[in-house]
C-alpha cells in the first residue's frame, strides 16, 4: 500500500544522488592533484578539495538516510507521516546550510571562517569528518531533532515491528552521538580518543543499525518472506554488529598513546567485525533464493544483493586486512586505510541508498518498476558502478602495498617524494576508475529518466484507443 505523504521522500532521495556526482568530481580533482600538483592551485587547494570530497560524503549518506527512513516507517507504520510540512521545511534547512558550509569552504580561509561563524566562543572546528563551523552542526543538530521527533510520532501512531525499531534506535544513536562533535579538549591525546569514538561508532556501528533494516525491508518487498523469518536474522546480525562494532574501536587507539591494551582488544574485536557482515551477505542470497513471487523490479535485486556483498568485500574483508595491530603497524595512514575507505563507504552505505531510490522511486511514480528498457540501463550502471569501485581499490590498494614496501618494510626506505614517482601508473589507473564510475551514475540518472519518457508513451498509446 502506497501513502501520499511517502512522496517526502523524492527531494532527499534526489538530492543525495546529486551530491554524489559533485562528490565524485572533487574525487576525480583529487585524483589529478596526486599526479598534478599544482591543478587548481590556488583556487582549489587539495586540503580544501579532500575535505569537501568528505563532507559531500557524509551529506549524501544523511540525505539518502533520511528519505529512506521517511519512506519505510510510514509504511511500516502503516501510518500517514506525522507532519509532512515538517519534512519539507527541514529539508530545505539542511540543503541550504548545506550548500552554504560547502561554498565557505571554497571562498573562505579556514581561520576567516572560523572567525566568521563564532568558533572562538566555543571551538569545534578543525578536524577530519568535524570540519563544520560550529553554527552549521547546530542546524544540523536542530534538523535531526526535528527529524527524529516527525519520525518518532509516526511510529507511535501505527504499528511498532523490528525493521522500524531497529531503525529508529539507529538515528536515536547517530544524532546523540553528533553531540560529541561540540566537545574539543585541549589535551590532543584526548581529543583523539573522542575523535576516533565518534568517528568509528558513527561510521562502524551505528550506520549499519541504519543500514540493515533498510536492506531487511527492501528485501522483505522484493521477495514477500515470511516476515518472522527476516526478523530472526535482524536480531542476529544487530546483536554481532554492536558485539564487534563497540570495542573494535580500540583499532583507532593503537599509535595514539593509549595504553597497549588496546592493542589486544582491537585485533581481537576488529577479527569479529567481519562477521556481522559476512551474515548480511548470508541473509540476502537466503531471502533471494527463498522468495515467493517474482518481483518485476529485477534492477532492485541487483541492487540489494550487490549492496551485500560490496559491504562484505569493502568493509569486512578490507577493513580485516589493515585492522590487526601487526599489520596495522606498517599499514596506518597509507594508501591502504583508503582502498578501505572507498569500498566500504560505497558498498555499505551509498548503494544501500542507490538500492532504496532503485526500489522507491517507481513506486513514488505511481508504478510497481520501471520499464525493462529503464531497467536495462540501470543494469548497466550497476555494473558500470561497481566494477569501477571494485578495481579503483585494487589500483589505491597496489598503491598501499608499494608505500609500506618502500617506504615502512624495506631496510632501505626510500624518501616520500620518489615513492610518489614510482606510484603515477596506479595514480592514473584510479582516475581512471572514477571517470567509470561517474558514467555509471550518469547511465543510473538516465534510466530514470527512460522510464518516465516509456510511461508517457504508454499512457498516450492508451489513450489513441
Amino acid at each position: 500500500m502506497q501513502y501520499s505523504s511517502q512522496a517526502v521522500s523524492k527531494p532527499y532521495f534526489i538530492t543525495a544522488i546529486a551530491l554524489f556526482a559533485f562528490q565524485i568530481l572533487f574525487g576525480l580533482i583529487l585524483g589529478l592533484q596526486y599526479m598534478l600538483g599544482d591543478f587548481l592551485f590556488p583556487i582549489l587547494a587539495f586540503d580544501i578539495a579532500k575535505t569537501i570530497h568528505l563532507n559531500l560524503l557524509i551529506m549524501l549518506i544523511l540525505f539518502g538516510f533520511m528519505g529512506a527512513s521517511y519512506y519505510i516507517v510510514i509504511e511500516e507504520a502503516e501510518q500517514e507521516l506525522h507532519n509532512p510540512k515538517l519534512a519539507i521545511i527541514l529539508f530545505w534547512i539542511f540543503l541550504i546550510t548545506s550548500i552554504l558550509s560547502l561554498f565557505s569552504y571554497i571562498f573562505l580561509s579556514y581561520a576567516a571562517l572560523a572567525k566568521i561563524t563564532g568558533n572562538y566562543l566555543h571551538p569545534t572546528m578543525g578536524r577530519e569528518f568535524m570540519e563544520q563551523p560550529t553554527i552549521i552542526k547546530l542546524s544540523l543538530v536542530m534538523v535531526l531533532a526535528g527529524f527524529l521527533y516527525n519520525i518518532g510520532m509516526t511510529i507511535h501512531k501505527g504499528s511498532k515491528t523490528t525493521i522500524n525499531t531497529i531503525l529508529f534506535t539507529g538515528l536515536i544513536g547517530l544524532t546523540l552521538l553528533f553531540l560529541v562533535t561540540f566537545y574539543n579538549s585541549k589535551d590532543l591525546l584526548l581529543d583523539k580518543f573522542v575523535s576516533w569514538w565518534f568517528v568509528h561508532l558513527s561510521f562502524e556501528t551505528l550506520w549499519l543499525l541504519i543500514m540493515v533494516p533498510l536492506l531487511a525491508f527492501v528485501l522483505l518487498k522484493l521477495t514477500n518472506i515470511n516476515r518472522e523469518s527476516i526478523e530472526k536474522w535482524l536480531h542476529i546480525i544487530i546483536a554481532l554488529v554492536l558485539l564487534s562494532g563497540v570495542i573494535s574501536t580500540g583499532h583507532h587507539y593503537y599509535w595514539i598513546g593509549t595504553p597497549k591494551y588496546w592493542q589486544w582488544w582491537g585485533t581481537i574485536f576488529s577479527i569479529i567485525e567481519p562477521i556481522p557482515l559476512l551474515m548480511i551477505t548470508l541473509f540476502a542470497l537466503k531471502m533471494l533464493n527463498n522468495r515467493n513471487h517474482q518481483h518485476t523490479n529485477k534492477a532492485a535485486r541487483f541492487w540489494v544483493l550487490g549492496t551485500a556483498v560490496m559491504a562484505f568485500l569493502g568493509a569486512g574483508i578490507l577493513g580485516f586486512l589493515q585492522s590487526p595491530a601487526p599489520l596495522n603497524y606498517y599499514t596506518h595512514g597509507t594508501q591502504i586505510t583508503v582502498a578501505h575507505s572507498h569500498l566500504a563507504f560505497y558498498g555499505t552505505y551509498v548503494m544501500i541508498i542507490l538500492t532504496m531510490i532503485s526500489y522507491a522511486m517507481p513506486l513514488l511514480q505511481g508504478r510497481a518498476a520501471n520499464s525493462r528498457r529503464s531497467q536495462k540501463w540501470e543494469i548497466w550502471s550497476f555494473w558500470l558502478m561497481n566494477l569501477s569501485m571494485i578495481l579503483m581499490s585494487l589500483f589505491i590498494g597496489a598503491i598501499g602495498i608499494l608505500q609500506v614496501s618502500l617506504q615502512r618494510f624495506s631496510e632501505t626506505p626510500l624518501p616520500f617524494m620518489m615513492v610518489q614517482e614510482k606510484l603515477i601508473v596506479f595514480n592514473w589507473l584510479r582516475e581512471f576508475t572514477g571517470v567509470i564510475l561517474l558514467i555509471g551514475l550518469v547511465t543510473y540518472i538516465i534510466s530514470f529518466f527512460i522510464a518516465t519518457k516509456d510511461m508517457e508513451t504508454i499512457k498516450k498509446n492508451n489513450s489513441n484507443f
